[in-house]
């Protein structure tokens, strides 16, 4: 059988750099960092007082008053991102047959927010009142609502699912609609991710596992991935969502095409809940199979998006993998985490890092890693590889792997190139 080409013709975002892709990608490319004091509720005892939100999102301005009380805010940005890639593919045109759309969305937690509410309320007043829970209780919590809300929204009656593999969720999600549309079982497929989690439950759960960074004094300079006093990560959220299209189907009715989906690898580290594996067992296997999938040398990626998210440990163990798959031409590479600006989005990590990689496919840019200081070093970090450190780099892009690994030891590698007919 022979596979379909997969194109993606469709960007969304909303995200801690902007309410859209042109917003989010020019920040980035600028260095800028999203962090800032935690505003969804006060951190005042919290060890993390400040995170990456999304700054001034105003639900009734998508959603009218009754709808809005039927989501939960992930799920609103879900649909926001979403709507915004759609339009971009020009996705609910005539000549696009709804029944061969789907829509695959991740969430690592889901509606956090809304069960910590109900399972609160509960606490305080169950033995007195009983069981009195909204209605609304469960589908605004569980984490497919957000791929349910969009296909009900454009009546795409395709595909439709959440896939939910902690931070690599929002690349399983876009190697699924990969996987299902060059196998001929749908012409397009809206994939992302959203998350919503920076609320006591989210920020207290992490901070118990010392997960989150600590740094209250400089929240912006928080998230310094690969530098020698490199915390834990900087908590953030909101959604980003991309159009990924079979390309005969994308050409037939003139679509704009960012980038060529190229293969897609996964793995697991089988080695602890929460820590990466010390030698990056899992992540070397995942790039393997990801460069193995796309049929692509090593030498034929000039970007790694790295999952880097300013831990002490994951981001040895990723550096080390990247040197045993790349070999001399790791060090000929552009390697960034754009975490250091945005955060990092759990579940919907993935999708928007996606975005970032596309665009600097398309823009010939490489976005940096920022929050670095020459004299702020680690002995087990290589700095002769290029991390693109503080600045953005101009470069020709013909390739870059995305890489996300999630609590449980998944990992889900992405590779997008130029497009050439």
């Amino acid at each position: 059988m022979e596979l379909k080409r997969v194109v993606v013709t469709g960007l969304g975002a909303l995200t801690p750099l902007g309410h859209d892709v042109a917003t989010t990608w020019d920040n980035a490319v600028k260095g800028e960092s999203g962090a800032g004091p935690i505003t969804h509720f006060d951190a005042t005892n919290f060890k993390t007082q400040f995170a990456c939100e999304v700054k001034d999102f105003d639900p009734s301005q998508h959603f009218d008053r009754k709808k809005a009380r039927t989501l939960d805010l992930y799920a609103m940005y879900a649909l926001v991102a979403a709507e915004q890639a759609i339009k971009d593919a020009d996705l609910e045109n005539e000549n696009v047959d709804k029944n061969r759309v789907g829509v695959i969305f991740a969430a690592g937690i889901g509606g956090l927010h809304t069960f910590e509410e109900e399972a609160g309320y509960f606490a305080l007043h169950g033995k007195d009142q009983g069981p009195k829970y909204n209605p609304f209780f469960i589908p605004k919590m569980i984490a497919d609502i957000a791929a349910g809300h969009i296909s009900i929204e454009h009546e795409f009656r395709g595909p439709n699912y959440g896939t939910v593999s902690a931070c690599a969720s929002s690349n399983n999600a876009l190697i699924d609609a990969f996987n299902l549309i060059r196998l001929g079982m749908a012409d397009a497929i809206v994939a992302g991710g959203a998350e919503a989690a920076i609320y006591p439950a989210g920020v207290g759960g992490f901070n118990s596992m010392k997960a989150l960074s600590t740094r209250n004094d400089d929240p912006k300079g928080a998230s310094r991935p690969f530098s020698g006093s490199r915390d834990g990560f900087v908590i953030g959220e909101g959604a980003a969502a991309l159009v990924l299209e079979e390309l005969e189907h994308a050409k037939a009715r003139g679509a704009h095409i960012y980038a060529e989906v190229a293969g897609g690898g996964m793995s697991a580290d089988a080695y602890h809940i929460t820590a990466t594996h010390p030698e990056g067992l899992g992540a070397r296997l995942v790039m393997e199979n990801a460069l193995k999938d796309a049929g692509m040398k090593p030498e034929e990626i000039d970007y790694i998006n790295l999952h880097g998210t300013s831990t002490p440990l994951g981001d040895v163990s990723e550096e080390k993998a990247i040197k045993e798959v790349f070999g001399d031409h790791a060090y000929d590479m552009n390697l960034s985490s754009t975490k250091s600006m945005t955060g990092h989005l759990l579940g919907a990590a993935g999708a928007l890092e996606a975005i970032m990689s596309v665009k600097a496919i398309t823009d010939g840019i490489i976005p940096p890693t920022i929050n670095h200081a020459e004299d702020d070093t680690d002995p087990e970090v290589d700095y002769n590889l290029n991390f693109t450190f503080n600045k953005a780099q101009k470069r020709d892009v013909n390739a870059v792997l995305s890489n996300t690994f999630g609590f449980g030891g998944h990992n889900a590698a992405i590779i997008f190139k130029k497009y050439k007919d």
